[in-house]
């Protein structure tokens, strides 16, 4: 199971669990779980990730959740913008504090990732999760699953068609395709040690 990093002093006594390289996990690794609107860690030794898609205010299902665990053998960054304690009655203006603060974490976070997972789930909207897709769609960080029922999903379809994002069509394939490309990361000039 994923730890929830409330200090950098945490992220500091981990920082030393050797990194998946070549697909083989080590018996210390462990991702990192940091949650909004938790600092991000200063440790840039291991690949980070993105979990990016419908949340809805809380609506949509938990499939971060779902996405932590199958990631529980890799010694990873999962950069979580669902937030445990976010109150829908904050306003959606730049004025309200919590709200900046998560807009900002969010960010952030996207720009410090490795690798950006966006899930589409069929019968939500995620406005803020398409805004996303579309500032990151040249990146080559994107893995996008947006099946049938996504009320936008021909613009997803488009879009990744138009700027190489990397579209796949199940769970267990997104799955799969996170797992990849972060052992891709973990190989990376950066993180090899």
């Amino acid at each position: 199971m994923a730890r929830r990093i409330p200090t950098l002093r945490t992220l500091a006594s981990v920082v030393g669990a050797a990194l998946v390289l070549g697909g083989a996990a080590s018996a210390l690794a462990e991702p990192i779980l940091v949650t909004s609107p938790s600092p991000l860690p200063l440790d840039n030794q291991r690949p980070r990730v993105f979990m990016g898609g419908s949340i809805d205010m809380g609506g949509a299902p938990d499939w971060q959740a779902a996405m932590t665990r199958a990631l529980s053998d890799m010694d990873v960054v999962i950069l979580n913008p669902r937030r445990p304690d976010w109150n829908p009655a904050w306003k959606p203006e730049a004025s309200e504090p919590e709200f900046r603060r998560q807009v900002e974490w969010e960010l952030a976070a996207l720009e410090a990732s490795d690798v950006i997972v966006m899930y589409f789930a069929p019968g939500t909207q995620s406005p803020i999760s398409l805004l996303e897709m579309g500032l990151h769609a040249r990146s080559g960080k994107l893995i996008v699953l947006a099946p049938d029922g996504f009320w936008r999903k021909g613009n997803v379809d488009i879009t990744a068609e138009a700027y190489g994002v990397r579209q796949v069509r199940t769970m267990e394939e997104l799955t799969a395709a996170v797992r990849e490309a972060l052992a891709e990361a973990a190989t990376k000039a950066r993180f090899v040690r």
